[in-house]
């Protein structure tokens, strides 16, 4: 066994298929222990059976509905008090929907899932991540970012969902494409601002993309863009290629002092402007908090 993140809890959420399962197992053989959020309780359990077969620790995991901000707290709070110390931290969950859904507190679901959950479980996970420092907070984005910035005014995609007039590849993927690339751009806005509030402190915070993927993603959004989305799998990466970035960012001690960074290929990379914005980033923060009860 590779004995790199020996003794190293790992908090991860997305991974029961995918570049989430293929991280989980990676850091597992390197010798952490894994804690997975999921949904879905066979796969969930085949997961952890995976997982001790590859490293005998006490792995172990939690069930909610990612997109529910009481969820999300209740499972945050019950990590807390069964880990004495947290040392990783992967928000890694999403998914692309197709038609406006909402949760039943409200919110689109796709700002719920994509956002919501990854600002919530950290949050709720802080104080151990502050007392297991040098930690490490790491969040999937992606490349798809870049359609454009925040509307404040529209961050539950009301507004988003019901323009028929959206243009070229945008009318193609549907609105749910772009509601999909504001949630990825919240991921990384919400990395530089939780890498500003963490400075100093030995908690890093990092977002990377890792590409385009064949994986389960895109399977559930139905209508032409799930067929479109799976066309487009049968040449993109494995698993394993989306993975890298991902185990890098958790486990390289290259990454050990690097913060607030996008990544794509093990490396920093430049995001959009909009992504840049440290004002819409402190904005996001306080529309957030005030969403999930929190004090901003």
């Amino acid at each position: 066994m590779n004995a790199t993140m020996k003794d190293k809890t790992v908090v991860i959420t997305g991974a029961t298929s995918g570049i989430g399962q293929v991280a989980a197992e990676s850091l597992a053989k390197m010798g952490a222990k894994i804690v997975q959020v999921a949904r879905g309780r066979e796969r969930g359990e085949a997961a952890v059976r995976r997982l001790c077969q590859l490293n005998p620790a006490p792995h172990s995991i939690h069930y909610a509905d990612l997109s529910s901000i009481s969820e999300m707290k209740r499972v945050a709070a019950e990590i807390a008090r069964a880990e004495p110390r947290v040392d990783v931290l992967i928000n890694n969950a999403g998914a692309l929907f197709g038609t406006y859904q909402s949760t039943a507190e409200g919110l689109e679901r796709t700002f719920a899932l994509n956002h919501m959950s990854y600002f919530v479980l950290t949050q709720g996970l802080r104080e151990r991540l502050l007392a297991s420092a040098p930690a490490r907070v790491v969040s999937t984005s992606s490349d798809a970012h870049a359609v454009g910035a925040l509307d404040f005014d529209d961050l539950q995609s009301v507004k988003t969902y019901g323009n028929k007039s959206l243009g070229g590849w945008l009318r193609f993927g549907g609105p749910g494409f772009k509601v999909y690339g504001r949630s990825k751009l919240c991921n990384i806005l919400f990395t530089r601002e939780l890498a500003r509030r963490f400075a100093n402190s030995g908690v890093t915070a990092n977002c990377l993309h890792p590409g385009f993927v064949a994986t389960r993603f895109g399977d559930e959004t139905g209508g032409l863009m799930s067929f479109s989305i799976g066309i487009a799998k049968r040449f993109a990466l494995t698993p394993e290629q989306g993975a890298e970035t991902l185990i890098y960012l958790a486990s390289s001690p290259d990454a050990t002092h690097v913060s607030g960074q996008y990544f794509h290929k093990c490396r920093p990379a430049t995001p959009s402007s909009a992504a840049q914005d440290d004002a819409a980033a402190q904005r996001l923060w306080q529309a957030s908090a005030q969403l999930a009860g929190y004090t901003a």
